[in-house]
């Protein structure tokens, strides 16, 4: 059997959601991220609703795609607040949105609860043209949950499964894109985040199955230095 493959630095580079998601990021920060972006060619900026205008308006024109998250990091609002926040970051200008899953109804097995809430935020979000990208936050869900969670996102029309938040001590693992690639791969999007920071981490996470990678450490992933990243994503 062939070895995996080992991808250029800016293949990898395509399909990172390079991040500042730290409540205390600011402007310079944020316009920081956005010109590394432009720079390294990354899938997205991913950032705070807060964020969203002046990241849309400094991408605009380019292949850069502006991403955002909403019921984050801990997934626990309400459906009609996340409807809200999809709806309002659409309009602000996200093409990409990030949605936490409401985390106890998944480990409680509450399947057409977490089917009906995605679902309500992907008509929003599909409505504008944007993408959505389901968060199952993996650390905090049993095995049987984290199965749950990627068949509810699928049946609800999710565009991806995404691992983790990088904010519930845990992130990304070679095992949990493998599950999700079983369950989804070939009909969704899978994004691995958290603590996704080397070269490394990346291939073997792209190898498992991922097709997006979230991380603050882009830079160090494609070689181009430590990038001062304020946020643990």
């Amino acid at each position: 059997m062939p070895e995996p493959s080992a991808p250029a630095p800016a293949q990898i580079a395509a399909v990172i959601d390079h991040t500042a998601l730290k409540p205390d990021t600011d402007e310079k920060t944020i316009r920081r991220v956005v010109g590394e972006a432009l720079e390294h060619g990354f899938a997205s900026v991913c950032v705070n609703p807060r964020w969203v205008p002046l990241v849309a308006a400094e991408l605009a024109g380019s292949e850069v795609r502006t991403c955002t998250v909403i019921g984050f990091p801990l997934g626990a609002s309400t459906t009609h607040t996340k409807v809200a926040e999809a709806q309002e970051a659409v309009e602000l200008g996200a093409d990409e949105i990030d949605m936490v899953i409401d985390i106890a109804a998944a480990n409680a097995g509450q399947s057409a609860e977490l089917q009906a809430q995605i679902a309500a935020v992907a008509a929003v979000v599909h409505a504008s043209g944007a993408l959505l990208k389901v968060i199952i936050e993996t650390a905090l869900l049993t095995q049987e949950a984290k199965e749950l969670a990627c068949r509810a996102a699928e049946a609800a029309g999710a565009d991806f499964v995404k691992t983790s938040t990088g904010f519930a001590g845990g992130g990304a693992t070679v095992e949990d894109i493998s599950l999700m690639h079983r369950l989804v791969g070939g009909r969704l999007g899978i994004k691995a985040s958290g603590g996704v920071r080397t070269y490394e981490d990346a291939v073997a996470l792209l190898n498992a199955g991922a097709t997006r990678l979230g991380a603050s450490a882009s830079l160090d992933i494609v070689g181009a230095g430590h990038n001062g990243s304020t946020s643990d994503y």
